[in-house]
């Protein structure tokens, strides 16, 4: 699926989170949903990757991967990380079919 694909609430709580933060984020977020089926699959997806990102041990190695080696202040991307797991919580409480998504 394409990032038009996501609801409005997932896109916002996701994307433009990510985005306040730094654009490669936004990147990050917007590549894991070509591999998604549906709305739900990419909050799976994006709670997955988040997951795996915070439980890292040396978390200034992903930094690169993600940021192509860029410096960022790493307690600001973690609470945004967070931030967007708290997003993500609050969305799931919205039925699939009680999103709103674009007619294009």
């Amino acid at each position: 699926m394409d990032t038009d694909d996501l609801s409005k609430e997932a896109y916002n709580g996701i994307l433009t989170e990510a985005g306040k933060f730094n654009r490669d984020l936004t990147l990050q977020f917007g590549l894991l949903a070509s591999n998604c089926e549906n709305d739900d699959d990419y909050l799976n997806q994006t709670e997955a990757l988040i997951t795996e990102w915070l439980n890292v041990e040396d978390f200034e190695d992903i930094i690169d991967d993600i940021f192509f080696g860029e410096e960022v202040n790493l307690k600001l991307f973690r609470n945004v990380l967070k931030k967007i797991l708290g997003n993500i919580s609050k969305i799931r409480k919205t039925a699939m079919d009680k999103r709103t998504f674009e007619d294009w």
